[in-house]
């Protein structure tokens, strides 16, 4: 049967590999002599970059065989034509120092034949450091938009894609969710209070997935990195739904991935060197099948100890990032100077074209470091206001820190500002199963796992979250709002960047134990049909409205609050099972108080005298509710406070 599945594959993507070659518009094309360009990567370019060089990526029958690229165009220089082992694709540098926007016509010479080809030279909307990334003041959002929302006119079958099937009762195919829908529903987010939208990829991923093993409606197989995946819309309609999102208040971050393509993508089919991708003996060895485990796959030991451990092995590293991360992603090579130049210029063309306001780099540490540093500088140095964060899952404080630009901890500066903070996560999914002891359980872990930010360069540039959709659900399989409630209390008054997964806010919930599909379940009320609709306050239920209100009234007191964006943290070992928090700016502080226990617990206000002084009173931002700083405070179990008040300094 797996050979059966690996055969039909196959024909697949032979059968549709010339419709998914997404070519420049028709007229321009050209052939001569039986050459022929299909496409130039990428698709145009902006005038006015700090870097000047622009490399083209060419891609057509034989192009190799040009024996010249020359252009008259003012301003612009070709530096140097590369030719690669395969003969369908050319690289042309060119160093654009003097160049203004235009049309610019290149001329590639092939014996006494001359193939023109027309190339658009745009100005920039802005200079590269106008642009402002996310940063501690925002609260990342993280959405799938297959799994979110559907427009009215969407088409559940594309031409030209291979085959898929769209089957909302099966939980690892796509489900029809696309970028119309996600625009329809900008005003939630606003209601939520929310700043910025994190999309898992819109990326072209077309791969055959008519059964739940193949199917990438996640985004992470990428087939075309200049091209929106038609099943969720257009290039046009990205840039649209960013546009509106602005006008709305909300930042768009744009999820990439350099270690990996998807195995459909033309570099695997036809690679442009041998070492474009790591260890391509296993794709020849594979056949042509999109899945190389019929022979000899090797996949990464997913083990990222080694990229930092001084004493790991050889065979430890390399199969850490040289191996697939999956049988259909086939590794990228970013030690290849020209793919690494092709991936930095497609995050710049994706700021300017769409004009994103922030980066996720996916898998960050399993792809080499000395390139994605080199990256990392490149992008800093054009857009020094933009932000990045590298998904970098380890849940030890140390190793995330020393991917941190500036860390002191390495050799070697990563340049790359924000990173994941999977040690919070890790802890708070511990703590929320514990009572809370004199030691080492329960808010102790989150205790211990914060005393370590002295590691940080920039702990306020750190990424935290309670779930995404690679981990459960904070809620598992059940509707635990007092677990929850004090996870998100401590998420967004702490020292970090906030990322909240979406539903959490609603109640969903689920878990990985049969297969991802269940984290990532539709929203109710965004597709046709749907009985269910949480969008508003009169579709959701009781307990949907009541999480929905108390989470929305910590967010919006969250936005522009100084105190939480700006302050100074101080943490307090849990006493009684009490865990507090202390976040001071001036005279203003917000006391972050849980009773990590199920029995009730008394505060005692002495042992926090310190943060408190004179003030005799605080008002719970959660409930309205004025608490006496003159007196012990008694907490119900599991009870969460997030008091805010004006410290009295007066000797």
């Amino acid at each position: 049967m797996k050979r059966i599945i690996f055969l039909v594959s196959l024909l697949l993507s032979v059968i549709t590999m010339s419709a998914n070659n997404d070519p420049q518009p028709a007229e321009q094309q050209k052939k001569v002599k039986g050459l022929k360009i299909d496409r130039i990567e990428p698709t145009d370019w902006f005038v006015g970059m700090k870097n000047p060089t622009l490399q083209l990526m060419v891609y057509g029958k034989g192009i190799a065989k040009v024996t010249d690229v020359t252009t008259d165009y003012a301003g612009v220089r070709v530096d140097s034509v590369v030719r690669l082992d395969s003969p369908n694709y050319l690289l042309v540098y060119l160093n654009l120092s003097g160049a203004q926007p235009g049309t610019m016509t290149l001329n590639f010479i092939h014996q006494s034949s001359n193939i023109k080809f027309s190339y658009q030279l745009k100005a920039r909307e802005m200079s590269g450091d106008k642009r402002q990334g996310f940063d501690i003041s925002d609260v990342l959002y993280l959405l799938m938009p297959d799994r979110f929302a559907q427009g009215p006119n969407h088409n559940p079958q594309i031409k030209g894609m291979r085959q898929y099937k769209e089957d909302r009762t099966a939980p690892s195919l796509r489900h029809g969710g696309d970028l119309e829908g996600l625009r329809q529903h900008l005003d939630y987010f606003n209601e939520l209070g929310v700043t910025a939208l994190w999309f898992t990829p819109i990326l072209e991923n077309d791969s055959p997935d008519m059964m739940e093993t193949y199917s990438t409606y996640h985004g992470y197989a990428c087939t075309n990195y200049y091209r929106v995946d038609p099943r969720f819309g257009t290039n046009e309609q990205y840039r649209q739904l960013i546009d509106e999102a602005h006008a709305k208040g909300l930042k768009v971050v744009m999820d990439m991935i350099f270690n990996h393509c998807g195995f459909e993508h033309p570099w695997t089919l036809d690679m442009p060197s041998k070492d474009w991708l790591n260890l391509p003996e296993w794709l020849e060895q594979s056949g042509g099948s999109s899945d190389p485990r019929a022979t000899d796959f090797k996949q990464t030991s997913y083990k990222l100890t080694p990229v930092l451990d001084p004493y790991a092995s050889d065979f430890d590293k390399k199969e850490t990032v040289e191996g697939w991360f999956v049988s259909t992603m086939p590794d990228l090579n970013q030690r290849n100077p020209h793919l690494m130049r092709y991936l930095i210029q497609n995050s710049k063309w994706w700021i300017e074209t769409a004009g994103i306001d922030g980066i996720r780099m996916d898998t960050y540490p399993y792809a080499y470091r000395e390139p994605m540093a080199e990256w990392m500088k490149e992008l800093d140095e054009e857009y020094p206001n933009f932000n990045t964060v590298g998904e970098t899952w380890v849940s030890q404080p140390a190793y995330t820190a020393t991917w941190q630009k500036d860390s002191k901890l390495s050799d070697q500066n990563s340049y790359l500002k924000t990173v994941m903070d999977f040690s919070f996560q890790e802890k708070l999914d511990s703590a929320k199963h514990e009572e809370t002891d004199a030691w080492w359980r329960g808010m102790n872990r989150l205790y211990n796992s914060f005393c370590y930010d002295y590691l940080y360069p920039n702990p306020s540039s750190v990424m935290a979250f309670i779930d995404n959709h690679d981990t459960d659900r904070f809620l598992g399989n059940e509707r635990d709002t007092l677990a929850l409630k004090q996870a998100l209390a401590l998420l967004l008054t702490v020292k970090r960047i906030p990322q909240l997964y979406y539903g959490t806010e609603i109640l969903m919930n689920g878990t990985k134990e049969v297969t991802d599909g269940y984290v990532r379940k539709d929203f109710p009320g965004g597709f046709p049909g749907d009985t269910h609709n949480c969008f508003t306050e009169a579709g959701r239920s009781k307990a949907e409205n009541d999480m929905f209100r108390w989470t929305s009234r910590l967010l919006h007191w969250r936005q522009g609050n100084e105190t939480i964006i700006r302050g100074m943290q101080k943490q307090f070992i849990p006493y009684n099972g009490i865990y507090v928090i202390a976040r001071s700016w001036h005279n203003n502080v917000v006391l972050t108080i849980l009773n990590g226990t199920t029995r009730e617990a008394v505060m005692d206000i002495v042992r926090y005298a310190e943060v408190i002084r004179k003030t005799k009173r605080a008002k719970d931002v959660l409930t309205g509710r004025y608490y006496d700083l003159t007196h012990d405070i008694r907490l119900r179990p599991r009870q969460t406070l997030v008091l805010d008040y004006q410290q009295d300094l007066t000797e």
